[in-house]
C-alpha cells in the first residue's frame, strides 16, 4: 500500500519527536510492504516565524491532497503577544476545521512497565485502558461572538459555547461505535446541571443510545468525572465530552497512566486525518534531545489503524513500545532514581529495533 503522508513538525519538541515516529513509519513500511511517500510542511510559530501565516495556505493543500497528516506540536511563548489569528495555536484550530475533524480519539493506556510512573498506587491504576472521545469542532474554542472590548481598566472577554444537535449525534455516534468493539460502555460527561449546552448534550446522547441497546451509557458532571478519574480508573471505557472538557480530562489522564508523553491522539471525522501527540510543544526542552517520543510514535500506529486500516501494522507499533518499556527503556519524564534515562532519539531507535523484530517473528 502507497502511504501517502504530510508531515508537520511544528514547533518545540514537535521536530524531535516526529522525526522518531517518521523513522518507525518507515519501519513498519519495510516490513510489511508499504511505500512511504511524505511531503514536510510548516505549521504554527515555524509557519509564522517563515510567511507570518500560522497555517500557509500550500500547507492546507498538502494536507487535503494526502491520505493522512502526522503533526509534531505548535505553540511557542516567542509568538504570546501576537492577535488571536496569528498565534500558532490559530493554526491547528484552522486545520482541524479545514480537515473536517471533528472526533478526536485519546487512549490513555497504563503500560504494565510503568505501573510505578503513576502518582497514584499501583493497584489503583493497573489495568487502565481509556479511549477519550473528544468532540473538537464546537463548544467554547470555535463558538461565536468572542471578544474583548472596553478601555483598559472596565475590559470584557466574551466567548460562547455553542452546539447543534447534529454536532452531539455524530460525536455520540463516534463513541458509541468504538465502545461496540470494547467494553460495552459509554460515559457522558458534561455539566447539565448549569450549562443549557449539556443539558441538549445528555439529551440528544440518550436518544441515540437507544440505537446501541448493548452499550451502557452513564452519565457525570464534569468535576465528579475529574475526582473519580484518579480514584478509579480502570473503571473507565469510553469517554463521551464535548471539546473543552476532552481537553482538560485528557490531560488529566495522561497524569494517571505516567506522563502526557505517552498520549497519542487521532482527529477523524473528514476526508484526511490527523494524527498528533497530546503534549505540547514544551519549548523548555527543546533541542535538548530529553523529549519522550512514544506519544509521537503511537500516534503513527494510531494513523495506520483509522487512516488505512491497517491493523496488523498499528498492533505492531504498539507491542513495539510495549516491548521496550518491558526492557527497562525510559525517557527522562519516566525515569526513577536510579534508572538513566535515554534520549528521544535512542528511545526511537529502541522501538525501530523492536518494529523489526516483532515483525520477523509475525
Amino acid at each position: 500500500m502507497l502511504l501517502n503522508l504530510t508531515i508537520l513538525p511544528g514547533d518545540g519538541i514537535g521536530p524531535e519527536v516526529t522525526e522518531q515516529a517518521v523513522l518507525v513509519l518507515q519501519a513498519i513500511a519495510d516490513a510489511f510492504g508499504h511505500q512511504l511517500q511524505l511531503q514536510r510542511k510548516s505549521i504554527g510559530g515555524a509557519a509564522l516565524a517563515a510567511v507570518n501565516d500560522p497555517l500557509p495556505a500550500d500547507t492546507i493543500q498538502a494536507c487535503l491532497s494526502t491520505s493522512a497528516v502526522l503533526l509534531g506540536a505548535v505553540g511557542s511563548p516567542a509568538f504570546d503577544h501576537y492577535p488571536n489569528h496569528l498565534r500558532p495555536e490559530a493554526g491547528l484550530l484552522r486545520l482541524r476545521r479545514e480537515l473536517g475533524a471533528y472526533a478526536n480519539l485519546r487512549p490513555a493506556i497504563c503500560f504494565p512497565a510503568l505501573e510505578d510512573c503513576s502518582p497514584l498506587r499501583a493497584d489503583l491504576v493497573r489495568g487502565t485502558d481509556i479511549m477519550i472521545v473528544r468532540e473538537l469542532l464546537g463548544g467554547l474554542y470555535f463558538g461565536e461572538p468572542r471578544s474583548i472590548t472596553g478601555s483598559a481598566g472596565s475590559r470584557i472577554a466574551l466567548n460562547t459555547m455553542t452546539y447543534d444537535e447534529p454536532a452531539i449525534e455524530r460525536i455520540a455516534r463516534i463513541a458509541f461505535d468504538l465502545a461496540v468493539k470494547r467494553r460495552q460502555k459509554v460515559l457522558s460527561v458534561d455539566k447539565a446541571n448549569v450549562l443549557e449546552c449539556s443539558r441538549l448534550w445528555r439529551e440528544v446522547v440518550i436518544r441515540c443510545a437507544k440505537d446501541y441497546p448493548g452499550v451502557q451509557l452513564a452519565h457525570m458532571y464534569v468535576d465528579s468525572a475529574a475526582m473519580s478519574l484518579v480514584q478509579r480508573p480502570k473503571d473507565f471505557d469510553v469517554v463521551l465530552t464535548e471539546n473543552m472538557f476532552g481537553d482538560i480530562l485528557s490531560d488529566q489522564a495522561g497524569g494517571v497512566v505516567g506522563s502526557l508523553g505517552l498520549l497519542a491522539s487521532a482527529s477523524i471525522g473528514g476526508p484526511v486525518g490527523l494524527y498528533e501527540p497530546v503534549h505540547g510543544s514544551a519549548p523548555d526542552i527543546a533541542g535538548k534531545g530529553i523529549a519522550n517520543p512514544l506519544g509521537a510514535i503511537l500516534s503513527a500506529g494510531l494513523l495506520l489503524r483509522h487512516s488505512f486500516h491497517l491493523e496488523r501494522e498499528a498492533a505492531c507499533i504498539e507491542n513495539a513500545v510495549s516491548a521496550v518499556l518491558n526492557q527497562g527503556s525510559r525517557t527522562a519524564d519516566l525515569a526513577r532514581a536510579g534508572q538513566n534515562p535515554v534520549s528521544t532519539s535512542e528511545m526511537g531507535r529502541r522501538v525501530v529495533e523492536a518494529v523489526k523484530q516483532s515483525s520477523a517473528l509475525a
